[in-house]
């Protein structure tokens, strides 16, 4: 009997090892499609008037920054895009502020209201990039202040009495404008597009497409084009991002076709075959800022606000910031930021 005892308890100890086989989770049933079964109109559809309605009420935020130097249109193409003075001119500063020492941030709020629908914009500029001597380093503040809106984001989103709609300040796209040279890219451009593209949704565009001729704007901009896949830039609409087939197809023709878009800005209107159009006076004629024969702004403008708005949203929150949550919770061990007001602060940096 003796000899049996650590027998016995080896065999329990060995059990004790041996895990419960789990119970394996149940796999939910495909949905069946059951349209052809139903016995009358249910009403499912108003969904979509339902969210409308609601939008019509309550509003969206909207925020965009534009980066790149100083003199190629930045605040003339955004206040073109939205038809509205909603960027303050650089050439209406007096001598001493138009070139900052540093890269400096500002944004400006509106609220732009159009068919009962309030969009709340926010235009961030970002004076003083790329126009130092030395321009090493100069998206550091850019890629802070992005990071900053992520971080206030996510400390009201972990507050206990969390406020019902949280304040969206976050960066939803980055137009970056790139110099007409018909060259090829500045380093600068490489170096902000390759660490910026990792948490905002970048829209190349060539500024001041007019100073080129058509087939050196065409030349231009796959020589862009080509760079960027070299050096493994992805910009806006990323491929990975892409959810089914028709958003494929209809990305690849945005990406391999319009991007980087060649655009045109103005905020003057002329009178053209009896119609009154934004465009540039030039001695060889009237610019027409929306006609594609002239430069790609209207295929800007659409993609930006008539197509993809709402997406570009979609990827900064469930893209860009959940990348940013989900370091920020792990660097944290889990636990989230202590919650603190970070009303006018932007030093919420870990």
């Amino acid at each position: 009997m003796s000899k049996g005892l650590p027998e016995t308890r080896t065999d329990t100890a060995m059990s004790e090892l041996v895990p419960e086989p789990r119970p394996k989770p149940a796999v939910p049933m495909k949905p069946m499609s059951i349209n052809s079964n139903l016995l009358g109109y249910i009403g499912i559809d108003t969904i979509i008037e339902q969210m409308r309605k609601k939008t019509m009420k309550t509003g969206f935020d909207f925020n965009i920054m534009v980066v790149g130097q100083s003199g190629l249109g930045k605040s003339t193409l955004v206040n073109t895009l939205f038809k509205s003075q909603v960027s303050r001119k650089a050439s209406s500063w007096n001598r001493e502020e138009k070139i900052p020492k540093t890269v400096e941030i500002k944004a400006i709020g509106h609220v732009i209201e159009e068919g009962g629908v309030k969009m709340k914009l926010t235009v961030i500029d970002t004076p003083g990039f790329g126009d130092q001597i030395n321009n090493e380093n100069c998206w550091e503040p850019i890629e802070k202040y992005i990071n900053e809106q992520y971080e206030k984001f996510l400390k009201e989103e972990v507050n206990i009495a969390r406020k019902k709609r949280i304040p969206d300040t976050r960066v939803h796209c980055c137009l970056y404008f790139i110099s007409p040279t018909g060259h090829s890219l500045r380093p600068l451009d490489l170096e902000f597009m390759k660490h910026l593209s990792k948490v905002v949704n970048i829209i190349p565009v060539i500024a001041k497409a007019d100073t080129m001729t058509l087939e050196e704007k065409c030349e231009f901009k796959q020589r862009v084009r080509k760079e960027l896949e070299v050096n493994g830039i992805e910009f806006y609409p990323q491929k990975e991002f892409d959810e089914d087939l028709e958003d494929k197809t209809e990305n690849d023709k945005i990406r391999q076709e319009s991007m980087p878009f060649a655009v045109v800005g103005s905020d003057k209107e002329y009178q053209v075959n009896g119609k009154r159009v934004l465009g540039r006076k030039t001695p060889w004629g009237i610019i027409e800022v929306e006609n594609l024969n002239h430069c790609e702004f209207a295929l800007l403008r659409d993609f930006v606000i008539r197509t993809h708005l709402q997406d570009l949203k979609e990827v900064t929150h469930n893209i860009h910031y959940e990348t940013y949550r989900a370091k920020r919770l792990n660097d944290n061990g889990g636990l989230p930021p202590v919650s603190v007001d970070t009303e006018g602060s932007h030093d919420s940096n870990p």
